[in-house]
């Protein structure tokens, strides 16, 4: 057994129900008005790459903003992972011109790719890995709360871990537990399950949940959240970082 099978919970992973969006969005949100916290600003512990800005995706932003608690809860991450570990953020609060920008672009590469898709499956194929832009108070975009966060991990030398499939790759190995169904492994599988095992129980153990479509997708206090936690009540509506005008 190793150092980090050692340290940390690395159960399997439970394969969930499929997300239902109408029930999420019909989910009360009663807005606690929690600020933002820019993570670059804040701590070491979390490596910031704010991965959007850095392709050059129009709207995209330089900072990495999540909700009080969601920082709160990701320091007490960080510090669960061994010391190998360090947790690195892609994206957390996002623009919607970014919302809709993935989701154009995601869904005009599955209709290229499958031309004579239906349009309900291409909008149900599309979901699964980029929701639908939304700034509704009572049913906004997941990232547009401050609530969700993606997230992966990185080794003691800065240099990110495999984890089975890249951040957002719209594959279904991206999905979380995709490993967990495979009866053979190979040598570098059994790494990326291990580092996807590491990742996921130290985010559930904090509270947050996971999209079950997208390893790297985390949520706390949106609707997203409560769907999953069966909570009557989401805590984050929309909205966005102090000075912040939409381009």
């Amino acid at each position: 057994m190793n150092a980090v099978s050692q340290q940390m919970n690395l159960s399997p992973i439970n394969v969930k129900l499929d997300l239902d969006f109408n029930k999420v969005s019909q989910i009360l949100i009663e807005e606690n008005d929690e600020p933002l916290v820019e993570l670059s600003q804040t701590d070491s512990q979390i490596k910031v790459v704010p991965v959007y800005a850095e392709q050059g995706i129009p709207g995209a932003i330089s900072q990495c903003y999540v909700r009080q608690s969601v920082y709160l809860r990701l320091l007490n991450v960080a510090s669960s992972l061994p010391a190998c570990y360090t947790l690195v953020v892609l994206d957390s609060w996002r623009p919607t011109r970014v919302q809709q920008y993935l989701f154009d672009t995601f869904k005009e590469s599955i209709r290229a790719n499958n031309p004579l898709i239906g349009e309900a499956e291409l909008l149900q194929k599309t979901q699964e890995f980029v929701a639908k832009p939304s700034s509704d108070v009572k049913s906004p975009s997941f990232h547009l709360t401050g609530g969700s966060v993606d997230v992966t991990l990185s080794d003691s030398d800065g240099q990110i871990l495999d984890m089975g499939s890249l951040f957002d790759e719209g594959i279904p190995e991206s999905h979380t537990a995709f490993l967990e169904t495979k009866q053979e492994l190979t040598h570098s599988e059994c790494m990326a399950q291990t580092h996807r095992r590491c990742l996921y129980w130290a985010m559930i153990d904090q509270g947050f949940t996971n999209l079950d479509s997208e390893w790297w997708h985390y949520d706390f206090g949106n609707q997203l959240w409560a769907y999953y936690t069966g909570n009557k009540r989401a805590i984050y509506g929309p909205t966005s970082p102090k000075g912040y005008i939409s381009e």
